[in-house]
């Protein structure tokens, strides 16, 4: 039982409102670019890049590498073991964005359990640290540093 069968273009109704001639682009739709003569003569230039070569010619030509930028400085270390100021957090923007109640209790283990730092960066509000809490299965979060309570030692009791 072989099948077989044969399509043509206007058997597909799709596909008849394309043409197979590709269309040209009007001039008018095109963006037009200018070209500007400089002000400074072109055997100027020439003539003064001859003049600085000349008079340095014992010197080695000294390559400036563009200055690095310089590393930022971090409140904290990534690994860290952190918390969150629950009094800290309620009063601020992140709270008020995500829109819980007043006395949410869904929230409760940012405060009462352990968050290590993943990553550390500055936006334009200030310094952020990637939290993600051990045991948790939830995502982690971006929050300020100066909301976060860092802990000395790895092992601390549940509030």
């Amino acid at each position: 039982m072989a099948f077989s069968a044969a399509f043509s273009q206007s058997s597909f109704s799709c596909l008849s409102t394309f043409s197979k001639k590709p269309r040209k682009i009007p001039f008018g739709h095109l963006p037009l670019i200018r070209a500007v003569k400089s002000s400074e003569p072109q055997n100027e230039k020439i003539a003064k890049t001859e003049a600085k070569e000349g008079s340095s010619s014992n010197a080695k030509p000294t390559t400036t590498a563009p200055p690095k930028p310089k590393k930022p400085v971090y409140s904290m270390k990534k690994g860290q073991i952190v918390r969150v100021d629950k009094e800290k957090y309620l009063n601020s923007v992140n709270y008020l964005s995500v829109g819980h109640p007043p006395y949410y209790k869904g929230l409760d283990y940012i405060y009462e359990d352990r968050g290590e730092v993943l990553d550390l960066r500055f936006f334009e509000t200030g310094e952020y640290a990637l939290i993600a809490w051990v045991g948790i299965p939830t995502a982690p979060a971006w929050l300020p540093t100066d909301m976060l309570i860092q802990s000395d030692k790895l092992n601390y009791e549940r509030m």
